[in-house]
């Protein structure tokens, strides 16, 4: 059984759009470098051919996982409210263990960003987080058994 995605509809859109690029023009592309690589000859040692049919698996795999990605999106539609989190929020938060204040922005898993503070509704923080309301005090469980807690100061 598949598991479900969940994906704001932008997110699902842009899926879609880039998924139609890879198929009808990227394809296209490497299809012609491929083609352009095996005029020039023996292909046995033929680095323009080997490159473009490395570039042709690759775009593959990406064709493959956008089409699992789409086929499998949970689409929600996105809440304005901010009296709880929820996909989509800004949350301010107290990590009572190391004393900071952090700020993390609850997005789909395909729209994860670590970089940036975007954390997916599926992670350890952003599961904790969902459906709480300012001023809770949330758990979050780590993979290795250990836990920590964070207050909710402010969601936007």
């Amino acid at each position: 059984m598949s598991e479900l995605i969940v994906m704001t509809k932008k997110n699902y859109e842009d899926l879609k759009k880039e998924l139609d690029y890879l198929v009808k023009v990227k394809r296209h592309e490497i299809v012609e470098r491929i083609a352009e690589a095996r005029s020039h000859g023996d292909l046995s040692e033929n680095a323009e051919y080997d490159a473009a049919r490395e570039e042709q698996r690759s775009n593959e795999g990406k064709i493959a996982e956008l089409e699992y990605r789409i086929k499998n999106a949970d689409v929600r539609e996105e809440v304005s409210d901010s009296s709880y989190v929820h996909l989509g929020s800004v949350v301010t938060v107290f990590d009572e263990d190391l004393g900071e204040e952090e700020v993390y922005t609850i997005t789909s898993v395909t729209e994860v960003d670590a970089i940036n503070n975007k954390i997916s509704v599926e992670s350890p923080v952003g599961g904790a987080l969902l459906h709480k309301k300012e001023g809770a005090r949330v758990e979050v469980k780590c993979p290795d058994g250990s836990s920590y807690f964070l207050k909710i100061k402010k969601i936007n």
